[in-house]
């Protein structure tokens, strides 16, 4: 991972444009590719000010940082006025995020009965490899169609960030070009539901007991 520590300004262009006058920030790049701009002055904020996802290109031009989206108009700019620090990290692998306890229950009882997920589905592997990181379940609908699962005890924005890059990268393969996601959780944000919709993800709620016949489904009434 390299940190500069720099007074820039940062244009975006793309489907939005936006601009961020010379400041003293933070930029954050990733060895996966995503790029992201901090502040210091939103100690509350978990977001970055402006930031692109992998997989992105990123070009030195003298003072200038380029970073572009492949197969996107998005475009990342960021002038270098003045540089603090510039440092490179080696993070080894054993910095990458271990899934938690219910997270890797979830996993382990779903990909036993993809069905769960509210469909009939064929489970093809675990942990499919991608550039950008492992998808939880890789299955396949009653029409042969792929579908990439990924599950989180919680699922928020940040879930659906980063099951949309995963099926940017699937996509890729002409053979997967209909890929689409599911986003599995013991809980799902209003926020994560909503972003999940408006981009074609579909959202389910699971319960591990119910997954492992600790407990039966609650039962509903009608009334006529």
């Amino acid at each position: 991972m390299r940190l500069i520590v720099a007074r820039c300004e940062v244009t975006y262009t793309g489907r939005l444009n936006a601009y961020l006058p010379e400041a003293t920030r933070l930029l954050m790049l990733k060895a996966d590719g995503t790029v992201m701009v901090w502040s210091d002055g939103d100690g509350y904020k978990v977001k970055p000010l402006n930031w692109m996802t992998a997989p992105t290109v990123v070009e030195e031009l003298g003072d200038t940082l380029v970073v572009r989206k492949p197969k996107t108009e998005d475009v990342l700019e960021i002038r270098l006025a003045e540089v603090l620090s510039d440092v490179l990290h080696d993070m080894g692998e054993s910095a990458a995020r271990q899934k938690d306890g219910v997270e890797r229950d979830l996993q382990a009882e779903l990909a036993a009965a993809p069905a769960a997920l509210g469909e009939e589905l064929t489970l093809v592997k675990r942990e499919w490899p991608t550039e950008v990181g492992p998808v939880d379940l890789m299955c396949r609908d009653e029409s042969g169609e792929w579908v990439a699962v990924e599950i989180k005890r919680i699922a928020t924005i940040e879930a659906v960030e980063q099951l949309t890059r995963y099926l940017e990268f699937i996509r890729e393969d002409p053979a997967k070009s209909a890929c689409r996601g599911i986003l599995a959780a013991q809980r799902l944000k209003p926020q994560a539901i909503a972003l999940a919709e408006s981009r074609g993800i579909r959202c389910v709620e699971v319960d591990l007991a119910l997954l492992r016949g600790e407990r039966e489904p609650d039962l509903t009434l009608f009334t006529a």
